[in-house]
């Protein structure tokens, strides 16, 4: 099976310019292509690791990936899919994120060799940009009609676009067309919600150079609900495992729906086609089994095999009770109470929150389940200094005071 077909059979793709011209060059490795991300964050999270694992597919195909950081754009926002606009960050920040992003991204792309990979930040071409120059040469290719009619506008529109954030198509298709120009970049892809973006920068190459480029959707991962994947109670699930510990990693998609399973093996992993296949007529505790699957896969690909047979261990030894290999959080024996204790080990984000799972009956000290009047640590557990915290029937941690 050809590349495209196998995107195809994966369920990515979403949307494309022109089927028959992205399959001929991305099946004969003639792809040079570029997905982009705005360093938002310090860290990589789920939401990019999609991504991350196209490129990884398609240079393994033999096409050449360029990887944008978005340190221009970050500047300004992207609107797509939010309600709010997003907050300003400092040229300090967002120098240090992409750093960040960098060395993550060196896990999953190949920089050396064949068809190796290149960085560039859209900062060295966009920040030096005259604004008069670029409303005279690039303003006059869009219509300001098309623009707001654009998927990635529609949210933003009802509580106010600011002239700032209208600005990001025109940044993002100004993006493609010198990438286009300077490395031959015949291609973009991206999440499903920046087609209007995407679709502006290949007219853009059009219009000023009378010639086409393609652009390619992802599907985005959604789940059973038709909710984005990759966020917990606590928030984002991240890449950096200072910020997302791998066992956290691990049991987030240990626990994802039965519904959602086998599509997350499909679309995260490199398992072969044949192989998941075979899965589908999976049933009861073979489905627990898949989850399994999913879930070392993935902490594999992003933290490494060691890592991902820790997680799997502790995850077991939490679900079976073995407290000698169940993840461990020490923590300052000065805790006073159950909500200190529930968000320094990082169970809850809130002592409100902590309150509350308490008095729904979810929080746990080894065999004992805490009501509203147990919200002080006990004496005897602080002599004991050593205890079981459970959380529901799914997080399971072994605390020790220090």
């Amino acid at each position: 099976m050809k590349i495209y077909e196998e995107l195809i059979e994966r369920g990515l793709i979403k949307q494309v310019t022109n089927e028959t011209e992205i399959k001929n060059l991305v099946n004969d490795g003639k792809a040079t292509f570029y997905i982009g991300f705005d360093p938002t964050a310090d860290s990589l999270h789920v939401g990019h690791f999609m991504a991350l694992c196209l490129m990884k597919r398609l240079q393994m195909a033999g096409n050449k990936p360029v990887v944008l950081i978005g340190g221009g754009t970050a500047m300004i926002g992207d609107p797509s899919g939010r309600t709010d606009m997003r907050q300003m960050m400092t040229t300090e920040t967002i120098a240090h994120n992409v750093e960040c992003f960098k060395k993550q991204m060196s896990k999953f792309i190949k920089f050396e060799g064949d068809n190796a990979a290149i960085i560039v930040n859209n900062a060295d071409w966009l920040l030096n940009l005259n604004y008069v120059d670029v409303l005279r040469e690039v303003g006059a290719c869009f219509s300001v009609n098309n623009m707001l009619r654009a998927e990635c506008y529609k949210q933003r529109m009802e509580k106010g676009l600011s002239f700032l954030e209208f600005n990001y198509m025109i940044m993002q298709s100004y993006d493609f067309y010198y990438l286009f120009q300077k490395y031959g970049c015949n291609m973009q892809f991206g999440g499903d919600d920046q087609w209007s973006n995407m679709l502006g920068g290949t007219e853009l190459i059009r219009r000023k150079l009378g010639k086409d480029a393609h652009a390619m959707t992802i599907t985005l991962l959604m789940n059973s609900e038709g909710k984005k994947m990759g966020k917990t109670a606590n928030g984002a699930i991240w890449l950096d495992a200072n910020k997302t510990s791998p066992f956290e990693f691990y049991q987030y998609w240990r626990n994802v729906a039965d519904d959602d399973v086998l599509k997350c093996i499909k679309m995260l992993t490199f398992i072969p086609v044949e192989e998941i296949k075979a899965m589908e007529v999976w049933q009861g505790a073979e489905i627990n089994r898949a989850k399994e699957i999913l879930a070392f896969e993935l902490t594999k690909l992003v933290h490494g095999e060691e890592e991902a047979v820790k997680a799997e261990k502790q995850a077991k030894a939490a679900f079976g009770g073995d407290s000698e290999n169940m993840p461990t959080v020490e923590v300052s024996k000065d805790v006073a109470t159950i909500m200190d204790l529930l968000v320094a080990t990082n169970i809850t984000k809130s002592k409100g929150e902590a309150r509350r799972l308490v008095e729904g009956g979810g929080v746990s000290i080894n065999d004992t389940k805490l009501t509203v009047n147990d919200l002080v640590i006990s004496e005897d557990l602080k002599i004991n200094g050593e205890f079981i915290l459970h959380k529901g029937k799914k997080v399971h941690v072994k605390v020790k005071l220090v």
